[in-house]
Order: structure tokens, then C-alpha cells, then sequence
């Protein structure tokens, strides 16, 4: 079973997979001053052509460091907020025929605050989370995504792979 290292997330090592930016301490320009300002457009996400977009919260407890499965939707890409703690998720390029490019997955540690965008048809999954802790995370998908464009896909034993956290 191949074991997979832990990247810190940097703007060129996750192009290919989606964008991502620090919610909590924004590093942008800003409406106003203190004590009210707005950071505009921070994070965009390809919602396609849906219109009515959902929050939902994907509670994680600690649990093995192993990637058993991968899903992708073909028409709306993901946004994945961790709220409470540091936690890891695993992405790979989009690819045909729903066919898992194995030797391309990376596995990123996405930092608590950070709002991490999967455009649509990369691979990826419920995150992990770090250091022992229950880890809430905010997921924004259009309506029933889970229901309407979800192609998960159990890997076989020997597609299996271990994060190395």
C-alpha cells in the first residue's frame, strides 16, 4: 500500500485542484476601517448553473489515515471550510470515464479558517482531521448535490492509500 505525504497548501501546489483563502486573517484589500470592514470576493466557487446553494457541516471525528473512498461532481465544484480545527483532504486531478487517477493524488492540510474550493470533477472526499480533535466543517454544494452529482467511487484494498500525517 503506497503512503502518501501531507502538503501544506501553497496557491501554486493547488491550482490544478481549486483555490483557497484564509477567512479568519485576511491578507487583501478591504471596504473601510476599524471597527468594520469588508473583504470582498475573497473565494469563488463554480456552483454551475445551479441557483440555490446549501450550507452543510460535515462533522469529523479522528479516525485512520487511510484514503478507501473518492467522489467527484461533474457540475458544481465544492467549497470545504474547516471551523474548529486543522484537517486533511485528499484531491486528485479530474479525469475520463470516471477512471481514479491514483498516481496523482496529493493530500493537503487545510488550516482551520481557510475556505479551500474542488472545482468540478476532481476527485476528493470527507476530510480527516488533525491532532485527535472533532473537526466541523462547513461544506457549500448546490441543493441535493449529494443526491443529483455525486460519483463515489470504494477504492479496492490495493487502491487503498495511507496518509503519512
Amino acid at each position: 500500500m503506497k503512503t502518501l505525504q501531507v502538503e501544506e497548501l501553497s496557491l501554486e501546489a493547488f491550482d490544478e485542484f481549486g483555490s483557497f483563502k484564509n477567512l479568519i486573517d485576511p491578507n487583501t484589500e478591504a471596504f473601510g476601517a476599524e471597527p468594520v470592514e469588508f473583504y470582498r470576493d475573497m473565494v469563488q466557487q463554480d456552483l454551475g448553473n445551479k441557483t440555490v446553494i446549501s450550507y452543510s457541516v460535515c462533522r469529523v471525528l479522528p479516525r485512520e489515515y487511510k484514503i478507501t473512498v473518492s467522489e467527484y461532481h461533474s457540475h458544481a465544484g465544492e467549497g470545504i471550510l474547516p471551523l474548529d480545527n486543522d484537517i486533511l483532504i485528499h484531491v486528485m486531478p479530474a479525469s475520463p470515464n470516471g477512471e481514479l487517477p491514483f498516481e496523482k493524488t496529493r493530500v493537503f492540510r487545510v488550516p482551520q479558517g481557510t475556505m479551500v474550493t474542488v472545482k468540478p470533477g476532481v476527485w476528493h472526499h470527507a476530510p480527516w482531521t488533525c491532532d485527535d480533535l472533532v473537526a466541523n466543517t462547513l461544506i457549500v454544494l448546490p441543493q441535493r448535490t449529494y443526491a443529483n452529482d455525486c460519483i463515489v467511487v470504494e477504492h479496492s484494498e490495493q487502491q487503498q492509500l495511507l496518509i503519512d500525517a
